[in-house]
C-alpha cells in the first residue's frame, strides 16, 4: 500500500523546488515563453494552481467537483487552457500566493480522505495516493517547462520514482488513446536512479525491455524531451514503439518536443 504521508512530502518538496525557481523572478520574467506553445511562466504556475484547487475540490466536495466537470463538458478541449490564461493575468506576487495556498489546502484535504475512498476526477476515480502522485508528476513536468524557459538545470531527486511509476502504469493508456491495441505481455523496465540504485518494474525475464536513466524516462513519458535525445535503450519492437508514444498524463496525445530542441 502506498505511503500517503511520504507522497505528500514528495509533493511538498517538488513544489518547493519549483518555487525556488520562480519566487526570485522579476515580474517581467513571469512573461517569458516556455516550450509549451503560447504558455509563459505565469501560465505554467497558473495551471498548477488551478489544478491543485480542482483536486482539492474533488477531495473535499465531490458534488461541487462533479458540477464543475459537467460545466466544463462543452469546453472539453479548451477549458484547461482557459483556466491557465485567466490565472496568468494576475500580478505574479498574487499568483505565487495563490499557488502556495492552494497546494497547502490540497495536502490537508488529501490527508483527511478516509482510507479506501475513491475520488472523482476527469478520468477514472482515484485514491488519495494516486491523486497526489499525479500532482507530483504534473508539478515536475510543468516545472521542467519553467526550468527550460529560464535556462535552469534541476538535480534529479529520489521522488522521480513517483513519475517513473506513473509512466510504467500508463503504458496501455498510451496505446488506447491512439486507437492502438496494447501488447498483452508486460515489459521489463530497469531505470538507473539518482542514487545509483536500479528501479525495476515487470517480469525479470520479459523479452521486451527498457533500460536507461530514470531522469530520461521521466522526461520521455511527460513528453518534455524527444526520444532521440535521451539515453534510453529498447529491446524488442514493441518496447521500441512504446517509447515513441508513451505519455504519463491524461487527455489527448501531445506533440511533445522536437528532436534536438534542447542541447
Amino acid at each position: 500500500m502506498a505511503d500517503l504521508e511520504a507522497l505528500l512530502g514528495d509533493f511538498a518538496a517538488e513544489c518547493a523546488d519549483l518555487e525556488s525557481l520562480v519566487a526570485p523572478l522579476a515580474p517581467a520574467d513571469w512573461a517569458r515563453l516556455t516550450p509549451a506553445e503560447g504558455w509563459t511562466v505565469a501560465h505554467q504556475i497558473g495551471h498548477l494552481a488551478w489544478t491543485d484547487e480542482v483536486a482539492t475540490l474533488a477531495a473535499a466536495d465531490s458534488a461541487r467537483f462533479l458540477t464543475l466537470v459537467a460545466e466544463a463538458g462543452p469546453k472539453a478541449l479548451t477549458f484547461v487552457d482557459e483556466a491557465a490564461e485567466a490565472a496568468a493575468t494576475a500580478p505574479p506576487a498574487d499568483l505565487l500566493r495563490r499557488w502556495q495556498g492552494g497546494r497547502t489546502e490540497l495536502i490537508e484535504a488529501l490527508r483527511a480522505v478516509p482510507a479506501g475512498t475513491k475520488l472523482p476526477w476527469f478520468g477514472p476515480p482515484m485514491s488519495a495516493a494516486s491523486m497526489i502522485t499525479a500532482r507530483i508528476m504534473e508539478t515536475w513536468a510543468h516545472g521542467q517547462d519553467v526550468a527550460d524557459a529560464l535556462g535552469a538545470t534541476r538535480a534529479p531527486a529520489a521522488r522521480l520514482r513517483n513519475i517513473a511509476h506513473i509512466g510504467v502504469r500508463t503504458r496501455n493508456f498510451a496505446y488506447q488513446v491512439r486507437g492502438e491495441n496494447p501488447p498483452a505481455e508486460e515489459f521489463r523496465v530497469e531505470l538507473d536512479a539518482p542514487d545509483g540504485s536500479v528501479w525495476t518494474w515487470g517480469p525479470a525475464d520479459a523479452p521486451q525491455r527498457i533500460t536507461g536513466p530514470a531522469l530520461d524516462f521521466c522526461l520521455l513519458v511527460t513528453q518534455r524531451r524527444h526520444r532521440d535525445d535521451l539515453a534510453l535503450t529498447a529491446q524488442g519492437a514493441d518496447a521500441a514503439h512504446w517509447l515513441t508514444i508513451a505519455q504519463a498524463f491524461a487527455g489527448p496525445t501531445g506533440e511533445g518536443r522536437k528532436a534536438g530542441q534542447f542541447s
